[in-house]
C-alpha cells in the first residue's frame, strides 16, 4: 500500500505497509521427479526458481510442479516473491531441508527493498516492515495487524500494460531525486498514529486518510518513472471517479498498474464494482475483482500428492 521512508537519513530506507489478499493467489502442487518441470501459469518462472535453489543447495533430483493458479506477473501484486516462496517451501518439504521462509527469501534474493511479500507469506494480515539498514539482509517485519474481516477490497486491473520492473525499476530508484526528510517523517507518523490505530478500531476513514497520504507523496515522487501519480491512465480515471464518489481508501499497488479501493463490507464493494463495470465499459481491458484480506500465511498440506498452497 506504500513506502513511508524513501529518504533514509536515519540509517534505514524504504519501510512499507501492505496487506495479504485472499485472491489472486498462487497454488502449487509438487511431486518428486528426476528433473525440474512445471505446467500451468508461471511455469517457466517456477522452474527457474527451483533450478536456482537446487544448484545453490547442491540437491540431487528434481521436482514436478503443477501450478493451479498464479498471481499475474508485473501487476504490482508481488507475484515474484509469492512464486519464489511457494516453490521454495515445496522444495523444502519434499527434500526435508529444514529451511525457514527467511532462508528461502535469501536464497531466491527476495526482499530487495520491501519485506511485505515475505511477511504476508509468513503470517498474512497487514504487515509493516522496517526497511533496509546498512546490515539488513531481509527487511524485518516490525508490526502486524489483522485486516478487518468485514472490509473488502476492489482490485482494478489494466490488462493493457505492466508495471515498472526489472532493470527499469532499478534505474528508477537510482535516478529519482532525494525524497524530502520532512515528508518521510510525516508519512511515518501517518503509519504509526493513523493507520495502525485505525486498523485496531476498524476505522476505515482514518485508515484511508493514512494510505492516501502515502499514495499521494510516493506516487508523485515516482511519477517521472511511471508516467504520473499512478502508472495506468485508465486506472487513474477509475481512482479519480472513486475519489469524487467519496471513497475513503484507494491507491495503486506497488508499481502498478493495478489499483485498489477498500470498502466497509461485501455488499458495498460488490455494488461499486458492478457500477464501475458499467461506467468504464468502454475500457474492456479493465477488470474489477472483489477480494478479502487474508489473515493467514501460506499453507502447506501433506497429501498423497504433496501440495504447497498459497
Amino acid at each position: 500500500m506504500g513506502f513511508f521512508d524513501l529518504n533514509g537519513d536515519l540509517g534505514r530506507r524504504f519501510g512499507s505497509i501492505g496487506v495479504s489478499l485472499s485472491q489472486p493467489a498462487t497454488e502449487l502442487h509438487a511431486w518428486p521427479a528426476q528433473v525440474f518441470s512445471a505446467e500451468g501459469p508461471g511455469a517457466a518462472r517456477a522452474v527457474r526458481v527451483a533450478t536456482r535453489l537446487s544448484e545453490s543447495l547442491g540437491l540431487q533430483g528434481g521436482m514436478d510442479m503443477r501450478l493451479v493458479r498464479a498471481i499475474p506477473e508485473h501487476a504490482g501484486l508481488g507475484s515474484g516473491t509469492q512464486m519464489a516462496l511457494a516453490v521454495g517451501v515445496a522444495l523444502n518439504q519434499l527434500f526435508n531441508l529444514g529451511l525457514t521462509i527467511r532462508d528461502i527469501a535469501l536464497l531466491t534474493e527476495r526482499g530487495a527493498r520491501s519485506g511485505i511479500g515475505i511477511g504476508t507469506f509468513a503470517t498474512g494480515g497487514v504487515v509493516i516492515d522496517g526497511g533496509r539498514g546498512e546490515h539488513t539482509v531481509v527487511p524485518p517485519v516490525i508490526a502486524r495487524a489483522e485486516f478487518p474481516g468485514n472490509w473488502r477490497i476492489i482490485l482494478i486491473f489494466d490488462h493493457t500494460q505492466t508495471g515498472v520492473h526489472g532493470d527499469a525499476e532499478i534505474d528508477a530508484f537510482r535516478s529519482l531525486p532525494k525524497f524530502p526528510s520532512h515528508t518521510a517523517a510525516t508519512l511515518c507518523r501517518h503509519v504509526l498514529m493513523q493507520a495502525l490505530p485505525a486498523l485496531a478500531e476498524h476505522d476505515l476513514t482514518t485508515f484511508g486518510a493514512a494510505i492516501r497520504a502515502l499514495q499521494e507523496h510516493t506516487g508523485d515522487h515516482f511519477a517521472p518513472a511511471q508516467g504520473g501519480r499512478y502508472a495506468s491512465p485508465r486506472v487513474t480515471e477509475v481512482l479519480e471517479w472513486l475519489e469524487a464518489a467519496g471513497v475513503a481508501c484507494f491507491g495503486q499497488s506497488s508499481w502498478g498498474p493495478t489499483g485498489f479501493a477498500v470498502f466497509p463490507d461485501e455488499s458495498e464493494a460488490r455494488a461499486v464494482a458492478s457500477h464501475l463495470q458499467e461506467v468504464f465499459a468502454h475500457y474492456p481491458a479493465l477488470e474489477f475483482m472483489v477480494c478479502e484480506g487474508r489473515n493467514e500465511g501460506g499453507v502447506v498440506n501433506d497429501l498423497p500428492a504433496i501440495v504447497a498452497a498459497i
